[in-house]
């Protein structure tokens, strides 16, 4: 901390001296016509001569990251928005006055040049600067050698800081970016309208989470930050869009892990006149489609280790199979309640919150077989209690027309055949607010006016939902979502 208050003082210093002379530390009004990038394409291949006959001077703005100097010549590395280039400021071009501004710039410092581009010996495209203008002057030190923060709770607490030091992080941002721009164009090419829906709603639903309060003082009444967006989405459908989807913001107020952020981003789609079985095969073509935009074309993908490959079809097996050939578990020992909770005993799950067999199912399923699912799975057939806006199986009502898919032992989307019997859906809302009564946080009142639009009816539809932050994961090769959103949550910091 003492080398950080030195290291301050003498930039202050200098900021000083600067304004001294004249020289505006933070200016305004100076365009910048060029990126890095241009000057790298316009250079190629050739030499200096070559650059040298082309006479023309071009003008830049970046950071500078990194200064050499000798006596009366100074080399810096700029980086902009996308690139980095070496600059080359000399005494005899820009006058004693001018060089003594620049020998008081300091790494972190934003600059304007102008000049033209030439090799040095060792072939280093290299822009001779004969205009510059500080833009912004740097207070705070850049950590050293600007390869990166080593103290991973500080590279997400000052994302800013880590974004001008780790090109990787900048690459993870930019291939979010590409990844959502990749599936606005994929869905909208299919016929979807995007659309947007209220993030405060007056009972949150289309999950089971526990939401965040907040209250409308004007109407005086509670509102929820959205847990999901599906029953808003879902009332399109009544209304007479036919493939509707939005990209957008859920909130749940739950833990915090490697795979959980309290806001996160989350894609739903509805399309009408669909079953779940084809949203399967919309989600094989997706994620082609986005492996074909930010991995190259190709579809194996290395996650932590592990080769994914993306190649449909994927593997499809239902709830009850999965526990039984991938979990290794007697099917047998999981035909009813009680013997399943001697299974879920020996696994060391803890049974008393458990009423329902199938919740104590999907739970067995989470501990024995979820972490297995390395290539993409399709697990189908969940059971009804764990599934209270999806359509029953006809040919087995205790089951519903649903699956999850599983990539990298995580759950990346969530999809069924839609529940438009509003008969069926008062009873399973009902369950749910007998659930609230009873202590559950998670389960939500009765919304009498989705049940109201669905009165009305509803075309039969399939409906899915897939979370970004965790496909961005996949395709970044990140361990933890923190990784992949800008500004996660956390802790306030301790300050000494």
């Amino acid at each position: 901390m003492e080398d950080l208050n030195v290291v301050m003082r003498e930039r202050l210093q200098k900021a000083e001296e600067l304004e001294k002379i004249h020289v505006p530390l933070y200016p305004n009004g100076h365009p910048v016509p060029h990126h890095i990038k241009d000057l790298l394409e316009v250079a190629g291949e050739k030499s200096g001569k070559e650059l040298e006959s082309l006479g023309r001077e071009y003008t830049i703005a970046g950071r500078i990251l990194a200064v050499r100097s000798f006596g009366k010549s100074i080399f810096m590395h700029v980086l902009d928005a996308q690139e980095r280039i070496q600059v080359y400021f000399q005494q005899n071009h820009l006058g004693q006055d001018s060089f003594s501004i620049v020998k008081k710039l300091d790494i972190g410092d934003l600059i304007r040049v102008t000049g033209t581009l030439f090799r040095t010996r060792t072939e280093e495209l290299t822009l001779s600067v004969k205009e510059f203008v500080l833009l912004s002057k740097n207070l705070r030190p850049l950590p050293e050698k600007y390869h990166g923060l080593k103290d991973v709770e500080t590279r997400y607490r000052q994302r800013y800081v880590d974004l001008i030091v780790n090109e990787a992080v900048r690459d993870t941002f930019r291939k979010r970016a590409k990844i959502v721009e990749t599936i606005r164009r994929f869905l909208s090419d299919k016929g979807f309208l995007e659309v947007e829906t209220p993030m405060m709603q007056p009972i949150p639903g289309g999950a089971t989470a526990k939401p965040f309060k907040t209250h409308h003082k004007a109407l005086d009444m509670e509102l929820f930050l959205r847990i999901a967006p599906e029953l808003y989405l879902k009332r399109l459908l009544v209304g007479g869009f036919e493939r509707v989807f939005e990209l957008n913001r859920n909130f749940r107020n739950e833990g915090i892990s490697t795979q959980h952020n309290p806001e996160f981003t989350m894609l739903e789609f509805y399309q009408a006149y669909a079953t779940y079985e084809d949203l399967m095969t919309l989600t094989e073509e997706l994620f082609v489609e986005i492996a074909r935009a930010v991995n190259e074309g190709r579809l194996e993908v290395e996650y932590q280790g592990m080769t994914i490959d993306l190649t449909p079809p994927w593997k499809r097996y239902s709830l009850m199979d999965a526990l039984t050939q991938l979990g290794d578990i007697p099917r047998e020992s999981l035909e009813n309640f009680e013997k399943t909770i001697e299974v879920a005993r020996r696994m060391g799950i803890q049974t008393e919150k458990f009423e329902g067999h199938g919740k104590l199912l999907t739970k067995i399923f989470d501990v024995a077989v979820e972490p297995e699912l390395i290539q993409p799975t399709f697990i189908t057939h969940y059971p009804v209690e764990v599934s209270p806006l999806s359509r029953r199986n006809e040919m087995d009502p205790g089951l519903t027309d649903r699956f999850e898919l599983f990539i990298a032992g995580r759950e990346m989307a969530n999809a069924f055949s839609e529940l438009n019997d509003p008969r069926d859906q008062r009873q399973r809302f009902q369950s749910q607010l007998e659930a609230k009564d009873a202590g559950d946080e998670e389960a939500h009142e009765m919304d009498d006016d989705y049940l109201r639009a669905l009165e009305y009816g509803m075309p039969p539809a399939a409906g899915e939902g897939i979370g970004i932050d965790r496909v961005v994961m996949l395709f970044t090769d990140s361990l933890s979502i923190r990784d992949v959103i800008l500004f996660p949550h956390l802790r306030p910091e301790k300050r000494s």
